[in-house]
């Protein structure tokens, strides 16, 4: 595992923490954990619901960057932005070109993921960057 792990302190912004992850399946679990350790002892939610609302989005962009984003010897990034009613989650993958999307119920054996996302976000998606791309769903505390 490697990781740059850093708070970033921008006085006039909200906290955020990042943290980059081996695109393995370890690395998705870590992610979790990083979220959840985060999140608690910075303060940036009070109520364990919340915290685990937060940790299963970041439980399924990981995986999903692991298993649809890993690109060999690229990592994946978590990125937390903790503002006042509001996290933000964002995860980057190496790869462009494969957009996660939310099937429809009954449809199919994959995708029920991102229709989780949807329903634990305010608001979610996709866009891009110079190498990869960026989910990022908006996550009010409940």
């Amino acid at each position: 595992m490697t990781a740059t792990v850093q708070q970033e302190a921008d006085q006039t912004g909200p906290p955020t923490f990042v943290r980059r992850f081996t695109a393995t399946t370890k690395g998705a679990r870590l992610a979790r954990h990083f979220a959840v350790v985060e999140l608690t002892c910075s303060g940036g939610l009070e109520r364990a619901e919340e915290v685990d609302s937060v940790a299963l989005v970041v439980a399924e962009l990981a995986s999903n960057a692991v298993r649809h984003g890993s690109v060999p010897g690229r990592q994946f990034e978590l990125r937390l932005i903790c503002m006042p009613d509001t996290v933000r989650v964002a995860v980057s993958d190496a790869r462009g070109e494969r957009q996660p999307f939310a099937r429809p119920a009954g449809e199919g054996e994959s995708g029920h993921g991102m229709r989780l996302v949807a329903s634990l976000s305010s608001a979610w998606g996709v866009v891009g960057r110079d190498v990869g791309k960026t989910g990022r769903p908006l996550r009010p505390p409940t």
